[in-house]
């Protein structure tokens, strides 16, 4: 399979958690919730938003040469349009504050992507040592 149609598969992720998003936004609201409600709700808006930058950066890695980064502009701009969604459902209101919120999810994606252990470069960095790497990089120039 190709890079192209890896991502294209591999899209259908975040899609389908946009479409979840969606249709929690489109619920109604009474307006009136419990103190521990909205720490969850707020909480769920951080994990959606942590999840979607990771699923988008998944899906756009091998494709692009700042996949993270994309991630993340796709992901804020989602934010925005889902905020102005809000406002035409009854009993929500759209505000800049839960953009903000859902900007922590994507940094938490962005920061645990940048930072993941894991991986065959990084992998292979952590296994030689900087004195093997200088030795390695001598021995190539002629």
């Amino acid at each position: 399979m190709n890079r192209r149609n890896r991502a294209l598969l591999r899209s259908i992720a975040p899609l389908v958690l946009m479409g979840v998003i969606f249709y929690f936004s489109a619920q109604t609201s009474t307006g009136d919730h419990p103190w521990w409600d909205v720490i969850l709700r707020k909480l769920g808006h951080v994990t959606g938003y942590t999840l979607l930058t990771a699923l988008w950066w998944w899906a756009l890695r091998g494709v692009t040469k700042r996949p993270l980064l994309i991630a993340v502009a796709i992901a804020f701009a989602y934010a925005c349009t889902d905020e102005l969604h809000q406002t035409f459902v009854h009993g929500r209101t759209g505000t800049p504050v839960d953009v903000a919120i859902d900007s922590i999810g994507m940094a938490i994606a962005a920061l645990l992507i940048h930072l993941r252990p894991f991986g065959p470069a990084r992998r292979e960095r952590r296994d030689t040592t900087s004195e093997e790497r200088a030795r390695s990089s001598l021995a190539r120039s002629p």
